[in-house]
């Protein structure tokens, strides 16, 4: 497996991917995959990786702001989505493990997630990395005709800002 800064030539296959963790019902609560434009905007420039197998990307990770209040500069929110096909593989733990460390490079002294409970694999994967469930939201969105909860968890860096 090989890991790739994402650039605008791989959107298509992001966006794809994307698309299949929307298909779950288990993944996100929007609906669509947003254009390229609107997708690298909402990231960080930094720290956003596809996942690359036999030439095909099968699954990619990237950091989002989660403020654009100056005291929360160092905290950014985890985005990680993997092929259906490629599911189980370790691909996820490879794109964990390098998110992890470049956000360290880049000074991001808090990760944190939001997503739903019955999405065990996801909420595995980030307990495996050191995040711990910091809260419940009872119903905090619509999905379709349904009310969904979601848990937040968070990691802060062992080696960057206060501990």
């Amino acid at each position: 497996m090989e890991i790739t800064a994402i650039g605008k030539e791989h959107y298509s296959n992001i966006s794809r991917i994307y698309k299949e963790g929307i298909e779950t019902g288990h993944a996100t609560f929007e609906t669509t995959a947003p254009a390229w434009e609107d997708w690298d905007k909402s990231k960080l420039k930094h720290s956003r990786f596809a996942a690359v197998v036999d030439g095909i990307i099968v699954g990619w990770a990237a950091l989002s702001a989660v403020s654009d209040r100056c005291v929360y500069g160092g905290v950014a929110e985890v985005s990680i989505y993997v092929t259906n096909s490629h599911k189980g593989k370790g691909v996820g733990k490879t794109l964990m493990a390098k998110l992890i460390e470049e956000s360290e490079a880049y000074g991001i002294w808090m990760l944190q997630s939001g997503m739903f409970p019955e999405n065990e694999a996801t909420v595995a994967l980030h307990q495996r990395y050191g995040f711990r469930i910091v809260g419940f939201r009872e119903k905090i969105g619509k999905q379709g005709d349904t009310w969904r909860d979601t848990i937040i968890m968070e990691r802060r860096s062992k080696t960057i800002g206060i501990n």
